[in-house]
């Protein structure tokens, strides 16, 4: 079946004592997925760019970027921030195909990146009308702070973890599987001969 369209999903579980969840999408209005969970219009989601890198593995951290949020969410975000309901919480971001036909959501979504979130910063504009605020979310998975000493060489078994986090539906990552072998291997320059 091809797919004609994709929807990026955005789920970040808050560290509050309701366990609240809220679901984002890349579109406007409210979209209802298979399972009836809905999931919000957020279509001043900037910052594709890093999501792009995050999805392609070439990132090991995600910054999003929501504009123009209206002050009385603002408010309730700064609110969950002083409570300490923020850092820390659990954010995964979601490719949902759509089919070609009538362009609706087809089989369940899959994960790409999946992080903490590391820091929120809060940017406000006042126009004649209203107060608009600007969030910056930093997001770090769990290899961001990984350290390499020098000449040191990521292991298979660190890569296979790598790759069942950031998928878990995928095939394990097989990149490093022959790191073991050319632990001792010597490597020789070639003599050339004229």
């Amino acid at each position: 079946m091809s797919s004609r369209s994709i929807r990026i999903l955005c789920r970040i579980d808050w560290l509050d004592e309701d366990e609240t969840v809220t679901r984002l999408w890349d579109g406007s209005g409210p979209y209802v997925d298979a399972d009836g969970e809905v999931w919000i219009g957020s279509a001043l989601i900037t910052g594709l760019d890093n999501i792009d890198m995050a999805i392609n593995g070439e990132a090991a951290t995600l910054n999003i970027e929501l504009a123009g949020v209206p002050s009385e969410q603002a408010d309730a975000t700064w609110l969950a921030f002083e409570n300490d309901a923020i850092i820390g919480a659990t954010f995964r971001l979601y490719i949902q195909p759509c089919n070609a036909k009538t362009d609706q959501p087809v089989g369940t979504p899959e994960t790409k990146f999946t992080g903490k979130i590391d820091n929120i910063i809060f940017q406000d504009k006042a126009s004649d009308a209203n107060l608009l605020s600007t969030l910056t979310v930093e997001i770090t998975n769990r290899f961001t702070m990984r350290r390499l000493t020098n000449g040191a060489v990521l292991s298979d078994t660190d890569q296979r973890a790598r790759s069942a986090l950031l998928n878990p539906s995928g095939n394990p990552d097989r990149f490093c599987e022959r790191v073991p072998l050319m632990f001792d291997k010597t490597i020789v320059w070639p003599r050339w001969t004229t």
